[in-house]
Order: structure tokens, then C-alpha cells, then sequence
């Protein structure tokens, strides 16, 4: 599913336009209908701040949301990195050969691994992914065949490895898919809407008006886009850099 969020500067940039068209209608439309009297303003602004008051906490909490999955996808990393090399270690309890063919196989692979981390280009994710298949399968394959001609603990221990490997990469497209539901950012839209709609029809001057307009709209939608931010994978300039599958590269070159 393609999300909107994965453009940050583009939810930036619609968050603006649309809370301060709200604002603008709240001072301007509604304001002509009825024009709030003294007697009330005071239940007004209870209600008000109330608005206020749940879009922070639903903004926070969405924060959190965003930053705890971006944690998973830096852990899923550094697990990811951690099984790789664990198991190009106990290759070594394969036989020679196929201990050489497992050690190229997790360097192709590792490669895969790390551009799946720093490629944007949907089509080059998708030819990554792809090889990422092949290489598992090829992988599983080249411990499978020692494993059932030598059904020893030394071997199972490298095919007990070779799962963990699988399974990282599985555990870490989980969580590039675990993402902000697009129902709690309509929830967001529609209360930061409200509060604005509420603030402009509030205002009681120009003056007031005009912080309104800037303000209140600037706020909410520099919230939305660091949101966005970091819960896009992807999309936004706040992402998982593959330091330790780097490392890992770096320390099997000599090798």
C-alpha cells in the first residue's frame, strides 16, 4: 500500500494550506453567521482548550507511535547484522567446500541487504527484494545438502545460523510494514481542523486573527511532517542508515 506520509515535504506543505484555509473560514464565514457574545466567551474557551488540549495528546501520541517503529527497524539492524556474521563464523563446521560456497553466498547477500537500506527507487527495491529471495533460497540450500549428508550437532548448529538469517529479514520487512494506521492520521486531521476552524472563529481582532492564521497552522503541520518523517522508511530525510551491515562489509572485505 502506498502511503501519502511517505512524502513528508508534501504532507508539510497540504497540513499548512488546509488548517489555515480553516482558520480563514473560521474567522471570516462563520464569524459573519454569529458573532460570539461576551456571556459566552469564557464557556468558549473551555472548549477551546479542551480542542487543544486532545490534539497535543493525539499528536504526542502518534509521535511515540513513530518514534518506538523507528527504534524496531534500528534494532531489526543491528539483529540482522549480528546473524549474518554469527553464521559466516560457524560456516566453519561445514565441510570445506561447501563452508566457501555458504561464506560467498552471505557476502552477496549481505551486499543485498545493505542497498535494501539505502535505495529509495521503488523499481531497484523490487529487483533487490527479488535477488534477496534467490540468495535465501540458495543460502538454505548450501546448509541443507552438508546438514542431511552429515546430520551432526557441529552442522545443525550452522543451519540453526542460517534460520536466524532467514528469519532477521522477515522480522525487518515486518517492521518497514508496521507503519502509523492512515486512521490516526485522519483523526489527527480532523481535530488539528477543528481547532483551527474554532481559533479563527475565536479571534477577536484582526491582530488576533493574524496569529491565528500564522501560527496555529505552522505548528501543527511542522508536527505532521516530523511525524511523517520518521515514520517513513523510506520517504523522509530521518532514516535507519545500515551502520553495522556496513561494519559487518567492511570487517568480511580482507576475507
Amino acid at each position: 500500500m502506498n502511503y501519502a506520509t511517505d512524502h513528508p515535504l508534501l504532507v508539510f506543505v497540504l497540513s499548512i494550506f488546509v488548517l489555515w484555509l480553516s482558520v480563514k473560514i473560521g474567522a471570516s464565514f462563520l464569524r459573519r453567521q454569529r458573532k460570539l457574545e461576551e456571556d459566552i466567551l469564557a464557556d468558549f474557551g473551555v472548549i477551546m482548550a479542551a480542542t487543544l488540549t486532545l490534539l497535543g495528546l493525539i499528536i504526542g501520541f502518534s509521535f511515540s507511535m513513530a518514534i518506538s517503529r523507528y527504534d524496531q527497524r534500528k534494532n531489526y539492524e543491528e539483529a540482522e547484522a549480528n546473524a549474518i556474521g554469527t553464521e559466516y563464523v560457524r560456516a566453519d563446521l561445514l565441510p570445506a567446500a561447501d563452508a566457501a560456497k555458504v561464506r560467498a553466498l552471505l557476502r552477496n547477500y549481505l551486499d543485498q541487504r545493505v542497498l535494501f537500506y539505502m535505495t529509495r527507487d521503488k523499481q531497484k527495491i523490487q529487483q533487490i527484494n527479488a535477488r534477496t529471495a534467490q540468495l535465501q533460497t540458495e543460502l538454505w540450500s548450501a546448509v541443507l545438502a552438508p546438514a542431511a549428508a552429515q546430520p551432526t550437532p557441529m552442522v545443525a548448529l550452522a543451519v540453526s545460523g542460517m534460520n536466524d538469517v532467514l528469519n532477521s529479514e522477515g522480522y525487518t520487512q515486518a517492521a518497514w510494514w508496521n507503519r502509523i494506521p492512515i486512521a490516526a492520521w485522519g483523526l489527527m486531521a480532523a481535530i488539528a481542523i477543528c481547532c483551527s476552524v474554532l481559533g479563527g472563529f475565536g479571534a477577536r481582532n484582526a491582530k488576533a486573527e493574524g496569529i491565528l492564521l500564522l501560527v496555529l497552522p505552522l505548528l501543527v503541520s511542522i508536527s505532521f511532517f516530523l511525524i511523517a518523517d520518521i515514520d517513513s522508511p523510506r520517504g523522509g530525510v530521518i532514516r535507519v542508515n545500515p551502520q553495522n551491515l556496513v561494519r559487518l562489509v567492511e570487517s568480511l572485505r580482507p576475507h
